[in-house]
């Protein structure tokens, strides 16, 4: 029965719907749930501690049934975005209508596209890596791969690291840095990796060269087919996404450095280099992705897996309340430098 919890993952096309075909506030149905109920009720119900025992992992890691509802996560997806393309261009929606659609469309481009796409690129299978391609493609974030895997579990903690927020460090700002940054660390590293293994930086198998290319087509159909609107909008609901993503990385390394020695090397990754979170509700809807610390301790680990150590560093409450805690940084730096201070 353990897996069938992450199926809570279908709240999200259910309220996601509800948007598409209603106006008025139930537009905005996926924002209300999302960021107003959920840390509503992370607040109320006690988190959850709990890990697998040893034999426990055993069988939880051979159970299929936790890969197959990752992929059935992609027809969701793409079912969606297809019926975003038709509803967005419902006749007489007001301005504010098109933004709870939109909106809409960006949750799900986070939390699935992103998210479980994140997730299924972490995997030593190709056919996982390219359906986490493909969910990532329909977020315009592709490049997310390389560097995630590359750069950001490499350099998590340290000022090498794109998506490790600085202590003060606005949230604002840190979109612009962490998005940026990280897309043009993800060109070094496919070159990098081209060139020590002797080929050009310009070889087909150049990942960056071939995502900018299905970027570009992807843009350019929905343009073809759907129109300037339509692919404005889409751009809009990527954007919202990634913005969201970035988010995220605010919240799961702020303020968090790991040590150099004399030699300027950095020492290994430890489960205290990420805020971990165990509030219930945003580990069934995340994949227990809010279970971070774990995740960096061991980045090849399966999301079921995940433990919850007493080092990590705990946040407050769980991922939506951070997130919009974030957004208000005297709270923030209030809330978070404090915690930081009782960690060294």
């Amino acid at each position: 029965m353990r897996p069938l919890k992450y199926l809570s993952i279908l709240i999200l096309p259910i309220v996601v719907y509800i948007s598409f075909t209603s106006k008025g506030l139930l537009t905005h149905l996926p924002a209300i749930v999302f960021f107003f109920l959920l840390p509503l009720l992370e607040l109320l119900i006690k988190p959850n501690k709990e890990n697998l025992t040893k034999e426990e992992e055993k069988t939880e890691k051979e159970n299929k049934i936790y890969t197959y509802i990752l992929y059935g996560t992609l027809p969701v997806q793409l079912g969606f975005l297809g019926f975003f393309f038709y509803v967005i261009q419902e006749v007489g929606l007001t301005n504010t209508e098109l933004v709870g659609r939109v909106f809409g469309m960006g949750i799900m481009c986070s939390i699935i596209g992103i998210n479980v796409g994140h997730e299924l690129g972490h995997r030593n299978n190709r056919i996982n890596e390219f359906i986490g391609e493909i969910l990532l493609l329909t977020s315009l974030n592709t490049h997310f791969l390389p560097y995630h895997n590359g750069g950001h579990h490499l350099n998590v903690a340290t000022p090498k690291d794109a998506a490790t927020a600085r202590k003060n460090e606005i949230i604002f700002l840190f979109w612009i840095r962490s998005h940026f940054t990280s897309y043009i660390q993800a060109w070094k590293i496919e070159n990098n990796r081209l060139k020590n293994s002797g080929r050009s930086s310009f070889h087909y198998q150049n990942r960056m060269i071939t995502y900018t290319i299905c970027n570009l087509f992807l843009i350019g159909g929905i343009y073809f087919f759907y129109g300037q609107f339509v692919m404005i909008s889409f751009l809009s609901a990527a954007i919202t996404g990634i913005i969201l993503l970035e988010t995220v990385n605010y919240i799961e390394h702020y303020g968090l450095l790991r040590k150099q020695d004399d030699n300027g090397r950095y020492e290994k990754v430890k489960r205290h280099h990420s805020w971990n979170s165990d509030h219930q509700i945003g580990q069934a809807l995340l994949f227990n992705l809010s279970r971070h610390s774990d995740h960096h301790y061991n980045g090849s680990k399966q999301y079921q897996l995940l433990k919850s150590v007493p080092e990590s560093p705990q946040m407050p409450t769980g991922y939506p309340g951070m997130m919009i805690l974030a957004l208000l940084p005297p709270f923030w730096f209030m809330v978070m430098n404090k915690k930081i201070k009782t960690l060294s």
